[in-house]
């Protein structure tokens, strides 16, 4: 009957119920990824455009699809737009191309609102070119200072943080880490090959700290992420590092950073081998021929060597101890 009374007045009555069921733009963006499936070059490509669209973008997952606006999409790209400019120019692409989808389904109508050319080139920024590898970063004998204020933080945030600078490892790996990759038991951290930006599996062997900080988060443990976000099982968002170092007037230097001041400790203040560094890294040693006979990834050296690097963090925080005892 309704049906027949919006036709009698001229109106389009499956076109309206379409426009009543627009999904959110994390539904949309979801629709979006599976009509993709067949298309991605491989699982850790997947795995890509996944984590930037629910952490990076997770302002704009409960919104309207067809309310999405430039101001929207400046939100999310202008916190990140200098400091992580390679990170955010995917982003902008892939919420472009969600945007697209969302049109051609019939859920949006007009200009997409994260078009580069013509649009948001004239509002945001030139971006500084960076060579690859090149982030702002804290210097080496500034992070125990840093690393004193971080156990007096009580947000997740800042438990990842101090993770992430113990273990040496990326943003995405610390917040994408679930519990079924940490073997508390031999306090060995495994990271799937889907997830590591050289497409390899990494054990990461974890200080006496790291391992203490995933064992008091599995006592509380509410979801299957070590670092859960508020959203039920999410993990924290991926500008919640940023976040904090901004909170705590450090925003200057980048979280990817921390990374190239523990490879600079590493090389200034430690007898261990290049090889070992890199390892733990998780940057390829050698070149193919060499990395082909080479199938042990130094576990054991390494951990002696991220021991020493919690030793070196955590050296203000002793001696504060020290200092107490005395008194």
């Amino acid at each position: 009957m309704e049906c027949r009374q919006a036709v009698a007045e001229g109106r389009n009555p499956i076109a309206e119920r379409k426009k009543d069921a627009v999904p959110s733009f994390g539904d949309c963006a979801d629709m979006f990824l599976t009509s993709m499936e067949g298309q991605w070059r491989n699982e850790k490509h997947r795995a890509q455009w996944r984590m930037t669209l629910e952490q990076y973008a997770s302002p704009l997952r409960a919104k309207s699809v067809s309310d999405i606006s430039t101001d929207d999409v400046l939100n999310v790209l202008t916190p990140i737009w200098q400091s992580k400019a390679e990170t955010a120019s995917r982003l902008r692409g892939r919420i472009e191309r969600v945007l697209d989808y969302a049109k051609a389904r019939g859920w949006r109508t007009g200009e997409n609102p994260a078009l580069w050319r013509g649009h948001l080139k004239n509002i945001l920024p030139a971006r500084q070119k960076l060579t690859r590898g090149h982030h702002a970063a804290m210097p080496y004998r500034d992070v125990p200072a840093f690393m004193e204020q971080l156990p007096g933080k009580e947000a997740m945030a800042a438990r990842g943080l101090e993770f992430l600078i113990l273990t040496a490892a990326r943003s995405g790996e610390v917040l994408g880490s679930t519990w079924s990759e940490m073997d508390l038991e031999n306090a060995v951290w495994t990271i799937p090959a889907k997830r590591m930006k050289a497409g390899k599996e990494h054990r990461v062997p974890l200080s006496p700290r790291a391992l203490a900080i995933v064992k008091e988060l599995h006592e509380t443990r509410i979801s299957d992420y070590v670092f859960p976000g508020q959203r039920p099982n999410r993990p924290l968002s991926g500008m919640a590092f940023e976040m904090l170092m901004r909170r705590m007037k450090a925003d200057a230097f980048t979280v990817h950073g921390f990374r190239s001041a523990f490879r600079d400790w590493a090389g200034d203040e430690t007898q261990f081998s290049r090889d070992v560094a890199e390892e733990a890294l998780a940057h390829r040693v050698g070149d193919a021929t060499e990395r082909a006979y080479r199938r042990a990834d130094a576990l054991e050296k390494r951990r002696q060597l991220m021991d020493e690097w919690q030793r070196y963090c955590l050296a203000s925080t002793a001696k504060n101890v020290i200092r107490l005892v005395l008194a």
